[in-house]
């Protein structure tokens, strides 16, 4: 099985040694984001709220690059510093997502890259 690696300038370069997608045959690994905007380089910090919409702006945009959209993940891992804004995660995703959901787990975390509150990575099924 062939690997096509997925970029898009819409959502924020790679800070490492990683890709923000990887695709195999149907099925699509987003890497990690965070509230990194995109055009700025900075992280989306205002509020937490704030972050979780750039963190699921960033996540569509690579969905998108790689021929699906939010629609079609499988499977969300969402990564909090802090388990109490787990709410405002739902209530933000919920404008994101429509049913059926993604299968999806929160984990508490004690730090995440660049003192981010929030991140979340994704795959993805494509028809």
């Amino acid at each position: 099985m062939t690997r096509q690696i997925i970029h898009t300038d819409t959502a924020p370069a790679a800070i490492g040694t990683y890709s923000q997608a990887v695709r195999c045959g149907k099925t699509v690994y987003l890497s990690g984001q965070i509230a990194l905007d995109p055009k700025t380089k900075h992280l989306a910090d205002h509020s937490v709220e704030t972050e979780i919409h750039q963190v699921f702006r960033n996540l569509r945009a690579v969905a998108e690059a790689a021929g699906g959209a939010l629609k079609d993940i499988a499977k969300l891992n969402v990564f909090l510093t802090d388990l109490a804004d787990f709410p405002k995660v739902n209530e933000i995703m919920a404008e994101y997502f429509q049913q059926p959901y993604p299968a999806r787990a929160a984990v508490g975390v004690a730090a995440l890259p660049r003192g981010a509150r929030v991140e979340a990575d994704a795959i993805l099924v494509l028809d």
